[in-house]
């Protein structure tokens, strides 16, 4: 099979008419009630900003038309990335995560439509006291009982990725993520009860590149239907020797032990994957492809991964859609449609000088 896009790519999540128009880090997901359902972090200045919130968007006719984007989780700090989970007979699970004001305060990019940006933000940071820090700091969700109408309390959790956790077929919600307190520990396996509470469940071994340790983090996994769980990992190393791909790992056990991670991509093939398994049988990755400092002809987009064999194999050569625009993109996820088509959202700018915003792109496996 290869793959065939239908229409062009739109954008779906924007706020043009306000400085706060900057939306990024997607996830797409249908809902208990035939609803597809996007979550993004938004409302926000750039890339660093402290009044990211993460928010939903709602379709009831498949990706043709959406509501205005209505925040989810609005905490304080910088709330970025949003995963979301429909499990349940009408649960709804929204994670983000934010950072440090300290960290926010540090960066000093001012926006390039003029101003004092980084005042802006600082007289806001200097609001936030470090009670409000510690109360809210972390990786977060919140959980809805009713098809995400409405949402409880915040809930933290040890590990953070930008899809969110994924459900068993008994049930269960497990979050493979980046321990949020201690990247160096890489990649764990968390079960989320229905309380909120957590259980540590295992880890995954630390990728290794070049027989050299390199960062494993934003993983994103699903349970095949043997009930194998399959992680996806993005690992990256910056500097003059820049490395940004994926490695995959299994588990045969519920996510307490898990394979050794094993090269899937280039060297800077791409990374920040998101799977799903189509009605088909057919295994879709969908990823980002960033600047490659060894071709520079090559376009940044969103790539899409295939496998027919249970991720034993990938077809890893399908272009969703390219740019030359901005390396600030990515972060794609993807849903299938009623008739079988497939829908993937992405971030990425319109222009050099304008703010990223939420696309989506249908298209559709074909033989």
């Amino acid at each position: 099979m290869n793959i065939e896009k239908i229409g062009e790519p739109k954008v779906i999540i924007s706020n043009s008419d306000s400085y706060h128009n900057y939306f990024a880090w997607p996830t797409v997901a249908r809902l208990q009630n035939g609803k597809i359902a996007v979550v993004a972090s938004g409302f926000r200045l750039k890339h660093v900003c402290p009044f990211g919130k993460a928010v939903i968007s709602y379709s009831e006719n498949e990706g043709e038309t959406y509501t205005a984007p209505a925040p989810i989780i609005d905490t304080p700090l910088d709330d970025r990335d949003a995963g979301i989970l429909a499990f349940g007979e009408s649960n709804v699970l929204v994670t983000s995560f934010n950072n440090k004001v300290e960290f926010q305060m540090s960066e000093k990019d001012n926006v390039k439509y003029g101003g004092d940006a980084h005042g802006y933000k600082e007289a806001y940071l200097n609001s936030v006291d470090k009670t409000a820090e510690e109360k809210y700091l972390g990786a977060v969700f919140k959980i809805s009982n009713d098809c995400g109408v409405t949402f409880g309390p915040i809930h933290k959790s040890p590990v953070t990725s930008p899809h969110g956790p994924l459900k068993t077929r008994d049930g269960r919600v497990i979050w493979v993520g980046t321990n949020f307190s201690d990247r160096s520990k890489g990649v764990e396996a968390h079960e989320i009860k229905p309380d909120g509470s957590t259980e540590y469940l295992g880890s995954v071994p630390n990728c290794v590149f070049d027989d050299k340790w390199v960062m494993s983090c934003e993983p994103y996994a699903i349970e095949l239907p043997d009930g194998t769980l399959l992680c996806q990992i993005r690992v990256g190393r910056y500097g003059a020797d820049m490395v940004l791909t994926t490695y995959q790992s299994v588990s045969n056990d519920g996510g307490k032990t898990w394979s050794t991670p094993e090269r899937l991509l280039s060297k800077n093939g791409g990374a920040t994957a998101h799977i799903i398994r189509h009605s088909s049988g057919v295994l879709i990755s969908a990823y980002e492809k960033r600047r490659d400092p060894d071709d520079e002809s090559t376009p940044y987009g969103i790539k899409i991964m295939l496998s027919y064999d249970n991720g034993k194999t990938w077809d890893t050569e399908n272009w969703l859609y390219s740019t030359f625009v901005s390396t600030d993109l990515g972060y794609p996820a993807t849903v299938e449609l009623k008739d079988g088509s497939l829908l993937t959202v992405f971030y990425a700018h319109e222009t050099a000088d304008g703010p990223a915003v939420i696309w989506q792109q249908k298209w559709r496996l074909i033989k």
